[in-house]
């Protein structure tokens, strides 16, 4: 049973997928709950063993266990299950997939192209241009290119491994830090494992791909974005509640630091933040992740998923309780 808001449901299951859920279940696409408790679905409820998730959904908590008391699967056709499904859950044993690979690729896209546009310091040029209508001399441009250029990537998350990846064939210097990773493993992926402070004294951009978790709230803090070299770049896919806005802010006023936020923190931003109009400031509103015709990649994991599931075989992406103390 579909329990998410409807109007994700065809960029997620196009016909041909639609199809293959289908076949691989008993499922009634024209039945879609974001409130366990709505009387009309009670009865589809009480027979599903299967929920399949996405943006809209329900908390699945003790509450969910009363209305599907045969659940024993969630495949979630987006990223984290942090927020979604709760301890009543993990502890009946019910099984957790989740289509968070899916959504990696397009964060590491976005990343991998905002990179390589700062390498070129597309921004500050594109700037220049608008207001100068001049092109910029040697000297301006001497410091320009993605030749050796340091990249500090914090996080071999899901995405942070995909935009390793993504960085093999440039011609760049690539750093990281995760205190879950080895040296050896650190250089199989293509990088230099290195403490936080030393990552950031040594790298010219640096890419935010750790988890949202209490151990990472603010891990940039004042002392450490002041570690980061002058003109040097932050990107933040991840989430803002990993910066402290407030000396993020400062280091951006001064021009000291330049920064591309997709996420922030609040997000949005109030209509009055200096953010919105500091040159050296390039924000999206939170685009990195699945959109569009991304979205089918996610319900096609899901199509998969159920395809084992129907087959007997087990899942690919399952979550497990365990993981979350470490991962988004």
């Amino acid at each position: 049973m579909f329990a998410m808001d409807p109007v994700h449901l065809p960029l997620l299951f196009p016909p041909p997928l639609l199809t293959r859920l289908r076949q691989a279940s008993d499922l009634d696409p024209d039945l879609v709950v974001q409130d366990l408790t709505d009387p009309k679905a009670a009865d589809a409820l009480a027979r599903a063993d299967v929920l399949i998730t996405g943006w809209g959904c329900p908390h699945l908590d003790a509450d969910a266990l009363t209305a599907v008391p045969g659940l024993r699967t969630v495949l979630h056709a987006a990223g984290s299950v942090r927020s979604l499904v709760g301890d009543a859950l993990w502890k009946h044993g019910v099984a957790v997939s989740s289509a968070v690979t899916g959504n990696a690729l397009p964060v590491a896209e976005y990343t991998l192209a905002m990179i390589l546009l700062a390498g070129k310091d597309t921004f500050t040029h594109h700037e220049r241009f608008r207001t100068t209508h001049t092109y910029p001399t040697s000297a301006e441009t001497a410091h320009t290119g993605n030749v050796g250029r340091r990249v500090g990537v914090i996080g071999a998350s899901r995405v942070g491994r995909r935009l390793l990846e993504l960085l093999r064939p440039f011609d760049l210097t690539v750093l990281l830090h995760d205190p879950y990773v080895s040296p050896a493993e650190a250089a199989e992926l293509g990088a230099e494992l290195l403490s936080l402070e030393d990552l950031l004294r040594h790298s010219d951009i640096v890419s935010l791909h750790a988890p949202d978790i209490p151990e990472t709230y603010r891990m940039l803090d004042g002392d450490r974005l002041a570690l980061i070299r002058d003109g040097g770049f932050l990107i933040n896919t991840s989430r803002g509640a990993l910066v402290d806005p407030e000396a993020l802010t400062d280091e951006l006023v001064s021009g000291r630091l330049h920064a591309i936020l997709d996420v922030t923190e609040p997000e949005p931003l109030p209509a009055g933040s200096l953010l919105y109009h500091l040159p050296n400031v390039f924000l999206t509103p939170h685009i990195a992740g699945s959109l569009g015709n991304e979205l089918e990649r996610l319900g096609r994991i899901v199509v998969e998923e159920l395809e084992r599931l129907a087959a007997g075989l087990p899942l690919v992406h399952e979550v497990r309780h365990s993981d979350l103390s470490r991962v988004a």
